[in-house]
């Protein structure tokens, strides 16, 4: 059964990369913006998730990756505390401002303008922002663990063994 799940994934996994193959991408291969002049929308803050304060919380879609499976986006956020769930990995980097973190295992971490930081996906942390933050927000899909075995399989296969980073 473990068998046929595996190759299943390694197959849903090879065909949804064939067209990357075969012709480029639809839509843009470079895209840049400066980070402060992107409009930003009101995305408020699910209520049942805030603890304290009216925080109030804007985004602005900086990209997408062609697959659907990655976001790159700016956020904002006055005070106030609430719990945020992360659907999907994120990765940030704080902009202006900082925020009080308390993930779900305790770890406690105030984040300031140039700090960086990752978020699983299907977890929850505690955000206090006592004034103003701004980050980007790197965002990924996480693959289905036999679809990610298969995915790390093919890449220590092309790459012989090598875990390097591509520049």
């Amino acid at each position: 059964m473990a068998w046929k799940l595996m190759f299943a994934s390694a197959v849903a996994m090879a065909v949804r990369s064939v067209p990357y193959a075969v012709a480029k991408p639809a839509g843009k291969s470079f895209i840049a913006h400066a980070s402060d002049l992107l409009p930003l929308k009101s995305t408020p803050i699910n209520p049942d998730w805030i603890i304290s304060g009216n925080p109030e919380a804007r985004t602005a879609e900086h990209s997408r990756g062609h697959d659907e499976a990655s976001l790159t986006a700016i956020w904002d956020c006055t005070s106030g505390e609430f719990r945020w769930f992360f659907g999907w990995d994120e990765t940030v980097m704080i902009l202006e401002g900082e925020v009080h973190i308390t993930a779900e295992d305790g770890t406690e971490r105030t984040l300031c303008a140039g700090d960086v930081a990752f978020f699983a996906g299907g977890t929850w942390a505690s955000w206090r922002v006592d004034n103003y933050v701004r980050k980007v927000a790197f965002l990924r899909k996480p693959f289905p663990k036999p679809l990610a075995i298969a995915y790390r399989l093919r890449n220590l296969l092309r790459n012989n063994g090598n875990q390097g980073i591509a520049a």
